[in-house]
């Protein structure tokens, strides 16, 4: 590995930074707690130090996507820590953005998430999705629930990733991790092969396109437990995304299906611990916390999409909260009394001040609804 690189590597371990980036010319950036800031004590990397780290790069990936697209993924590991990478083309020049990928597999209780999730673990078929913006922490979730069955059940689990984040090393179960572009041509490809080499569980990076959409409902039904992420907002969100990309005429029965087929929606965002209670990170800085939203597929929220009564589903959330499903109104509100946000923080990302409201009072009364469902233990 080029010595520029690796140190700057190991600098982003030291600063526990999420992210790095290198453009020529420019000093190295860092993202840590969501804030970009030039990395101290390092030069400008010079385009000849740029060019001979992305050549080393490019080497293991696909060269004639950067040459027709602009733009290529990977990933590496240094110094036992797995980073995944994106080099884009910028006029002339090529550019590098690094993600720090955690170097063990956290529980969800370490992460911020419920534990209570871990009972989809426990499925035997369906389709689950984890929502949420770049760099909210969904392939974190992902890893901590295929971890958990691979450490708790005789299965066989295939991921489909662009490119392989967190490496799974066969415990109970059988794993076979496959990267797009290196191990298969297209998601849609990899994901229709899966279906003839017996997986108990597909782990799909991303479903966007039509074909892919409907091949992971189709596994779902088929007897497979499908995990998958989607860029939405909110879970209420993520099944009209969901819904949208399919011809008008289509629509009515792929809400149909989904109702039959999905179990659960997670969608999570990263906020900045500024509450008197958040611990400061590396050299003083603050941390980010994960603010979660959960919605369960019983027999109600599944008429519910079936109908298309969107608006609804949030009723059903609120009061679901003994099985663990929550708002992003009463995660909030949550953190907020833990000492973890601040208020202005808390009001600046909710959805509802008033019904923010009406959960931090609900909350501050009676402490005892801030415990989470316990979560079933692993077999």
């Amino acid at each position: 590995m080029h010595p520029r690189l690796r140190a700057l590597l190991r600098a982003t371990v030291q600063m526990q930074a999420s992210d790095l980036h290198l453009v020529p010319d420019q000093y190295p950036l860092l993202r840590t707690a969501g804030q970009l800031h030039p990395l101290a004590g390092e030069d400008r990397l010079s385009a000849d130090d740029l060019r001979s780290i992305t050549t080393e790069l490019i080497q293991t990936t696909d060269r004639k996507r950067l040459d027709s697209v602009g733009d290529i993924d990977g990933a590496i590991t240094c110094e036992d820590v797995r980073y995944r990478f994106n080099v884009f083309k910028r006029g002339r020049e090529l550019c590098v953005a690094f993600r720090r990928l955690d170097d063990r597999f956290r529980s969800l209780g370490e992460l911020g998430m419920p534990e209570s999730l871990y009972t989809l673990c426990d499925l035997p078929d369906g389709l689950i999705i984890v929502a949420g913006p770049t760099g909210a922490g969904k392939s974190t979730t992902l890893a901590a629930l295929i971890d958990r069955i691979n450490r708790t059940y005789n299965a066989h689990i295939i991921t489909i990733e662009d490119p392989v984040e967190y490496v799974h090393p066969p415990a109970k179960s059988l794993v076979n991790q496959r990267q797009v572009g290196a191990d298969c041509g297209t998601f849609y490809d990899a994901l229709v092969a899966s279906l003839r080499q017996d997986p108990d569980v597909i782990l799909v990076g991303e479903i966007r396109e039509i074909s892919t959409i409907r091949t992971a409902i189709t596994a779902a039904e088929t007897g497979h437990l499908v995990f998958t992420t989607v860029h939405a907002g909110d879970c209420v969100g993520v099944i009209e995304r969901l819904v949208s990309v399919f011809p008008a005429g289509e629509q009515d029965g792929v809400r149909r299906q989904l109702a039959l087929v999905l179990r659960a929606v997670i969608a999570q965002q990263l906020l900045l611990a500024d509450g008197p209670q958040a611990q400061p990170g590396a050299h003083g800085r603050r941390r980010r916390v994960a603010l979660s939203e959960v919605l369960l597929v019983n027999p109600a929220v599944a008429n519910l999409i079936s109908t298309a009564r969107s608006a609804q589903v949030y009723s059903a959330m609120e009061v679901g909260g003994m099985h663990g499903m929550q708002t992003f109104e009463q995660d909030l509100a949550r953190l907020l009394v833990d000492g973890l946000i601040s208020e202005p923080t808390a009001f600046n990302f909710t959805r509802n001040p008033a019904v923010l409201r009406e959960r931090i009072q609900r909350f501050k009364s009676n402490p005892a609804l801030l415990r989470r469902p316990n979560p079933i233990p692993a077999k």
